[in-house]
This record gives structure tokens, sequence and C-alpha cells, in this order.
């Protein structure tokens, strides 16, 4: 039997309350409520999901636990990842108390790096990603942070934690091309110093073709896709269809009705 080490990552962005296409985290069009879109990623077999509040962090909100409560009603089959807002261990485990199976941090990385190796002390690695928004300027990986529009080199003792294995995995995020078809650039991963097996990315994977040849990379154990799984129904097993060969868990096409509207 083949060993299923490769997965298809449903994205949903949130801002307000709200689920969101998202271009560049820079412009959004409005989606629905997260819990129909969840629902839908989780009923076509999606290997998680990832909800990314993205308006947590900027505004030092916190996490958005009434979302996360919301989700919690869903009784989802599917493990789900939480990112956006948190500033600490504390608030990391209050995540998963409320529903998420891992959670996701970037300001926090940037912050206070020894209170993300606290909270994945506290949960295991297993439970803790790394995200990572990335830019090539000039042939340089650059590290982004919205909060400021600015970009720096990756800090030395990120890269290491990675490296250490001190969490599960790292998502590298084209932020740049995030929304747009077919826009990731692979020069991400190729420039990206930590070339284990524990990597996802993310922003601007679209194409059928595009995603099989990111998660044929033995460095890459993941891909997630956002908007393009709201642009037809059943996407995640279109996507899933076109991996043959690859050792990914085959489509999932669920008979019963949907209990929420497919995204439009």
């Amino acid at each position: 039997m083949t060993e299923l080490r490769k997965r298809v990552i449903g994205v949903v962005t949130v801002l307000d309350g709200w689920a969101v296409q998202s271009f560049g985290y820079a412009r959004q069009l409005p989606l629905g409520k997260p819990e129909c879109v969840v629902e839908n990623l989780d009923r076509w077999g999606a290997d998680e999901i990832l909800v990314l509040a993205i308006d947590r962090s900027r505004r030092n909100l916190g996490p958005d636990l009434a979302t996360l409560a919301r989700l919690a009603t869903l009784n989802l089959g599917t493990p789900l990842i939480y990112g956006g807002g948190i500033r600490s261990a504390a608030e990391g485990v209050a995540v998963v108390q409320a529903g998420a199976d891992r959670v996701c941090v970037d300001a926090l990385l940037r912050d206070d790096l020894p209170a993300a190796l606290n909270l994945a002390g506290q949960l295991g690695a297993q439970a803790v990603i790394a995200a990572l928004p990335l830019s090539l300027d000039a042939g340089e990986l650059r590290w982004r942070d919205y909060r400021r529009e600015a970009d720096t080199p990756l800090h030395p003792d990120v890269i290491a934690a990675v490296a250490g294995g001190q969490f599960s995995e790292a998502l590298l995020i084209d932020w740049r091309h995030e929304g747009r078809p077919g826009g990731f650039d692979p020069g991400l991963l190729s420039a990206f110093p930590v070339q284990t097996d524990r990597l996802i990315l993310f922003g601007g994977l679209s194409e059928t073709e595009q995603i099989a040849t990111a998660l044929a990379h033995p460095a890459v154990t993941a891909v997630g896709v956002g908007n393009f799984l709201n642009y037809r129904e059943h996407a995640v097993q279109s996507f899933k269809s076109g991996l043959g060969g690859l050792p990914v868990r085959p489509p999932r096409h669920p008979a019963d009705p949907r209990s929420c509207p497919s995204p439009s």
C-alpha cells in the first residue's frame, strides 16, 4: 500500500469574520460565511483546511476565537489549522482548545521567537507550522512583515528552528502572487535555505500540472490552494484526479447534498 505523504490543503482567508477571495493580501472580494466554505472543503476531500484570519495581527486583535467557535459546531472530519493574531504561547493553546488541530504562526516568529518555540513545546512540534511570507528581490529571499509593509532577510534563528524540526512544517507563502492564477514563483522554493521534507507551498498555485510538479519535489509535503477552490464545484476532486502517481489521498465524491452553497 502506498504511503500517503503528500497533501492538498484548502486555504480559507478570513477578514472581519467573513471568508474572502484575496489577491496579494491587498485586495479582497467577499465569499460569505467561513463555515460554509470550510464545510464544502471538508465534504469534498481536502486533506487539511487552513483558516487564515489576515486582519488579526495587523489590528492586534488576538486570534479569531468567534470564527473558531462557529467552525467547532460543524463536526469536521478534516483536520483544521488556524493562523492569525496569535501573540503568545497562551493564545496558541487557546486556539487548539477552541477546536483547531494545529496552529500557524507568522508575526509571533518575528516578535517573540522564544514564545513560538514555547508554544511548540507545549503542543508538540507537530502542532505548530511556521508561516513565512516570502519574495525574491534581485535573487535575495525576503521575509514580508505585513504590519509594517516591510521586507527583511530571514532571521538566522528562524531558519535554525525550521531546520532543527522545532516546527512541524514551514509554510512558504508567495505573497506577491497570492490569488494570481499560475503565479507561484518556484524560485522561492529553490532559494529557501532549508530543504528538508517539511515544506508547504502556497500562493498562486492554481493548475493541476503546477501542483503536481510542486508535490513531486522531495522537500514539499503539501500545497495550499485558496481562491482557486472557489471558482467551481468539487475543485478539490478535480485537482486530485489529475495527480495520478503521487502519494495523495484519493478524491472524495460525496453523495449527500451540500448544506451550504458553493461560493461564487
